[in-house]
């Protein structure tokens, strides 16, 4: 295509994974399980949490959000993907494609955000644990909430808003499955150095210094865990945060590969399938790795479905039988 500037701005395209139609059935079913899968694997586990009093403390109190930004994060891309699929259409337009890059970076440093309050959490639950409940006490948490939602929100706000003032070329390919915003700059015609700078001041704040956080947290849990005596002591401690740094190290892992390898290379199908990791699987498998490596969690998940299936059944039953009476009637 020819490029240009535009007066108006239409409609982008997004590539997706690939043009052969024999194979746009398998990855809509693909997608599809891996969506229903990660909606109802975090809808059980906040499900689980608030039904369940034992649970309602701070470590389960920022694992019942976490789910819920999971579900939104995942959101902002996963249907739309399967529309287009669906359709057969690539396109999205200017304004949903502003929305998906301010939502997908609201939910992507929410998560990043409750990641970090999460690794404190277990922080002051090994490191201090005679004091725990008088620093995370419930206006605590509620404050760090609030903080990450308005941090998120204003990082994302800046980002976006700084797109309004460019203007795009007739190439409106975005080499994706979503609106990414490096590769919807990519396609600017007009000068995108306030918004590499916004992007960089961003990824500082809302990157750099959670990780350090985080990281920060987890060096002095392992000093603290090294220092106590027996073996089953160690076991213990280190089993309260085993599942939140395998979350965490996935996260940080498949999000920092898709980045440094953009950095490096050019847009590539790996980098494509990295994205995958970090914005489709990460969020899927976060259940599973609470849910299995947490004795409480599943103990909660089970009572919950002990309670919700029964009573599915009889319902069921009931149907059942109020329609074969009415048939013999």
């Amino acid at each position: 295509m020819e490029r240009g500037n535009q007066t108006g701005v239409g409609n982008f395209l997004l590539l997706g994974f690939t043009e052969e139609l024999d194979l746009q059935p398998f990855f809509f079913g693909l997608f599809l399980s891996v969506y229903l899968v990660t909606f109802t694997g975090n809808l059980l586990i906040i499900l689980a949490i608030c039904s369940d009093s034992r649970l309602h403390t701070p470590m389960y109190f920022f694992l019942a959000n976490l789910s819920s930004a999971d579900i939104c994060f995942t959101s902002t891309t996963v249907p739309k993907m399967l529309l287009n699929i669906q359709t057969q259409s690539k396109t999205i337009t200017y304004e949903g494609c502003l929305s998906q890059i301010f939502f997908f970076i609201v939910f992507g440093c929410l998560d990043n955000l409750l990641l970090t309050v999460m690794a404190y959490d277990r922080f002051v639950a090994i490191c201090h644990p005679l004091h725990y409940t008088v620093i995370m006490n419930p206006q605590l948490c509620e404050l760090l909430l609030l903080g990450s939602w308005c941090i998120s929100v204003t990082g994302s706000l800046l980002e976006t808003l700084t797109l309004l003032r460019l203007s795009f070329c007739t190439n409106m390919e975005i080499p994706h499955f979503f609106c990414d915003l490096p590769e919807v700059l990519k396609l600017a015609c007009s000068d995108i150095l306030i918004n590499n700078i916004v992007v960089y001041i961003v990824t500082i704040v809302l990157g750099v210094f959670p990780l350090s956080g985080t990281l920060f947290s987890y060096s002095e849990i392992f000093s603290s865990i090294l220092r106590i005596s027996s073996a089953r002591g160690k076991y213990k401690a280190f089993s309260t945060c085993g599942s939140h740094l395998l979350v965490v190290s996935l996260f940080y892992g498949t999000g920092l590969g898709v980045y440094l390898s953009s950095a490096v290379t050019s847009f590539s199908k790996m980098s494509l399938m990295a994205s995958v990791m970090y914005t489709i699987v990460t969020p899927m498998l976060n259940p599973f790795i609470y849910s299995l490596r947490n004795r409480d969690m599943k103990g909660a998940l089970g009572r919950l479905l002990s309670r919700v299936v029964p009573v599915s059944i009889r319902t069921l039953m009931s149907s059942w039988g109020h329609n074969n009476e009415d048939e013999k009637s």
